[in-house]
C-alpha cells in the first residue's frame, strides 16, 4: 500500500509518495481501490488540478474564483473541476449566497496496490486525433490550414484542404458556417458498457487577423446528434500561446480547451448540462466507427468561424481528444 499525500508547494508542485510498514493517516484521507487507480493518475496529472486541489486546501471557492486566481480561462478550469470531481477529489456545492462552491474531499489519498492479475481493469480509454485528419468538410474563405513549417497550399483556398499533406496540420480554420468532420475508430471491444463518451478541442472563432470580441457558435454532433453548442467569445490573438510556434504572428494564437460529455443522464459541455442527449441515443453498439463533426451552422446566430487547434499550437498540448469511459 503506498500513501499519496497531496502536497504542492508553491515554487515546486509534486507529488510525494512514500512506503510505511506501518501507518497512520492523520486528517481526512480518501481509499483509492485498485480498479480505480488509472482514473486517480488521470486526474493528479496536470499541473493544473494538482494547483486547483492546492488552493481550494485553504477554503472552497467558485470556478470563476479559481479561473481569476490561477490565471486561467473559465472553460478551462471547469473542465479540469469535472475531471476532479469525477476522481471524487473535490465536490461541488451550492452555498447560500456565494453561489456554486468547489470544496476539496481530502487532505491524504490511500492506493491499493493490485494483488493480483486482473484486479486492475481499464476504465478509460483516449484515442487523439491531427486536426488535419478530417474526413468530410465545408469551408469558406478566409480559410488555412498551419503545419510546423508553414503554410498548407494556398491562404484563402478552400481546394487546399483536399491536399494530402493536411494531415500535417497543426491548425485549420474557417470563416463564417462550415464544418470538419472525423471518424473515430470505437477502440472498445462490442460487448463493453459505456458510462460516458467526452469530446475535447481547443478552438476558437476566426476573424481576419484576430478580433478578442467575435463571438461564434460551434456546434458538437456525434453520429449525426447533436450534443451541444458551445459560444466562443472571440479569435485570440493578444497573447502569445504557449506552443504557438515563434514564427508565427499577427493572427489567432490560441483558443479554449472544450469539452462535450454524454453519458447516462445527458449531456455537459465544460461540466454545465446543455443537452438531454444520452450515451445510450448515440448507437455506438451499431457503429464500426464515431463520427465526430464541429460545426458552425449557416442558421447560427453567431456565424462567426472556427479555429481548431492541433498539438503544437495555442496553450494546450493535443489535437482532438475522443475519450471513452467505461
Amino acid at each position: 500500500m503506498i500513501i499519496l499525500q497531496c502536497i504542492v508547494p508553491a515554487v515546486n508542485n509534486f507529488i510525494k509518495m512514500r512506503s510505511l510498514r506501518t501507518m497512520t493517516l492523520a486528517g481526512n484521507e480518501k481509499k483509492v481501490p485498485a480498479p480505480q487507480l488509472l482514473e486517480m493518475a488521470k486526474a493528479l496529472s496536470s499541473d493544473l488540478r494538482l494547483r486547483i486541489l492546492e488552493v481550494l486546501g485553504d477554503k472552497p471557492m467558485s470556478v470563476t474564483e479559481l479561473a481569476k486566481l490561477l490565471g486561467f480561462a473559465q472553460p478551462t478550469v471547469s473542465i479540469n473541476v469535472a475531471i476532479l470531481e469525477e476522481a471524487g477529489l473535490i465536490e461541488t456545492a451550492q452555498r447560500f449566497g456565494r453561489g456554486k462552491q468547489c470544496s476539496r474531499t481530502c487532505d491524504s489519498i490511500v492506493l491499493e496496490l493490485p494483488r493480483s492479475y486482473g484486479d486492475i481493469s481499464e476504465e478509460w480509454k483516449t484515442v487523439e486525433m491531427p486536426v488535419g485528419m478530417y474526413n468530410e468538410f465545408r469551408v469558406k474563405s478566409p480559410c488555412g490550414l498551419i503545419g510546423q513549417n508553414g503554410l498548407i497550399g494556398q491562404v484563402d483556398e478552400p481546394r487546399s484542404f483536399y491536399l494530402p499533406e493536411r494531415s500535417g496540420a497543426m491548425l485549420i480554420w474557417f470563416s463564417e458556417d462550415g464544418y470538419v468532420e472525423y471518424r473515430f475508430p470505437n477502440v472498445l471491444p462490442s460487448e463493453a458498457d459505456y458510462k460516458a463518451i467526452a469530446v475535447s478541442a481547443e478552438l476558437c472563432s476566426e476573424f481576419i487577423g484576430y478580433k478578442e470580441d467575435w463571438p461564434s457558435d460551434i456546434t458538437l454532433s456525434i453520429n449525426g446528434r447533436e450534443i451541444g453548442t458551445y459560444t466562443s467569445t472571440g479569435d485570440f490573438g493578444e497573447n502569445k500561446g504557449a506552443y504557438t510556434p515563434s514564427w508565427w504572428y499577427g493572427g489567432t494564437q490560441h483558443g479554449q480547451l472544450t469539452e462535450w460529455r454524454v453519458g447516462a443522464d445527458g449531456s455537459l459541455l465544460n461540466g454545465q448540462p446543455c443537452s438531454a442527449m444520452k450515451i445510450n441515443d448515440l448507437g455506438l453498439e451499431r457503429e464500426e466507427t464515431i463520427v465526430v463533426r464541429f460545426e458552425v451552422k449557416a442558421g447560427a446566430r453567431n456565424r462567426g468561424g472556427l479555429n481548431l487547434f492541433g498539438a503544437c499550437f495555442g496553450n494546450e498540448q493535443q489535437a482532438i481528444r475522443l475519450t471513452f469511459i467505461r
